[in-house]
């Protein structure tokens, strides 16, 4: 796992740059978290393909479990990534609902998710 340090308005954005899948659980998101944040870091950019195929199933509930954790810690996540591929309006409204509310978000690249982050002035 390699973190690329990304700097916006003062904030200190960590994008993960793995090989590998890693969240799979709720556990597993908040040790992530942990060693962001102990790095000092503000927020985290995640590519779809670090995470768990599983998570986009919302009857899992993993999603907004993980996604509750990083709120409830105060670790913006951006989770960017080719959504299109899974087939369900659910994780569409989902999806549009979490960008919705801006704290956390979903999108397509990485310049993307570092445009979000610099507009909500976290």
């Amino acid at each position: 796992m390699e973190i690329k340090e990304h700097n916006t308005n003062d904030i200190r954005i960590a994008e993960i740059i793995s090989d590998e899948v890693l969240i799979q659980d709720t556990e597993s998101a908040l040790d992530l978290l942990g060693n962001v944040y102990y790095q000092g870091f503000d927020e985290i950019i995640l590519h779809e393909e670090n995470i768990i195929p599983s998570f986009f199933d919302l009857k899992t509930k993993i999603a907004g479990d993980i996604l509750q954790k990083f709120a409830q810690y105060r670790m913006p996540i951006g989770i960017i990534g080719d959504f299109s591929k899974y087939q369900s309006n659910s994780l569409n409204e989902f999806i549009y609902e979490t960008n919705k509310v801006g704290y956390n978000y979903f999108g397509v690249s990485r310049e993307e998710a570092l445009q979000h982050f610099a507009n909500t002035g976290r």
